[in-house]
């Protein structure tokens, strides 16, 4: 059987604050410890640090690279996927998911997050955590209101509003 997939979205290393870094570690546990598997971008900052949080864990984490060279990979990526296509590549992490966390974040994550919409996955924004998360967790994308992004309080919460209910 499947497992099902969470992305983990948000800052690269660039622009990631430590706060941002110790919610997606935090993240990144909890994943695992729900027994879903992470999926992300598989480079620095939020994608890192909560692919090292699903490791501690025990968890299982994919990375979904721009680059055509395993080496861009974060370590803590047991799977990774070259797709060599640039920022496109945002919208094979969101289509990949079951569900969606954003921790804090920058215009690549609202792409991800767009793409979840129109998908309507479950999505969750870490209240907190910056950028993106906060700017758009309460809302709805457009009029339409196809899903609302949830605003969780911490990250344990960001993964029972995606999971599966029942």
């Amino acid at each position: 059987m499947r497992k099902f997939q969470i992305a983990v979205i948000g800052y690269n290393g660039d622009s990631c604050s430590d706060e941002a870094r110790a919610l997606a570690y935090e993240t990144g546990k909890e994943i695992a410890k729900a027994g879903a598997v992470l999926v992300c971008g598989g480079l620095g900052g939020v994608m890192e640090a909560a692919c090292r949080g699903a490791k501690d864990a025990g968890g299982t984490t994919v990375g979904i690279i721009p680059q055509d060279d395993f080496s861009h990979a974060n370590k803590y990526c047991d799977i990774v996927v070259c797709s060599t296509i640039g920022f496109a590549r945002d919208f094979i992490v969101a289509s990949s998911a079951d569900g969606i966390v954003a921790v804090g974040g920058g215009v690549g994550t609202l792409t991800e997050l767009s793409i979840g919409y129109m998908m309507k996955k479950p999505m969750a924004a870490v209240a907190g955590s910056g950028g993106i998360a906060d700017s758009y967790g309460g809302k709805y994308l457009d009029e339409r209101k196809r899903v609302q992004i949830k605003v969780a309080k911490n990250p344990a919460e960001a993964v029972k509003i995606v999971m599966p209910k029942g």
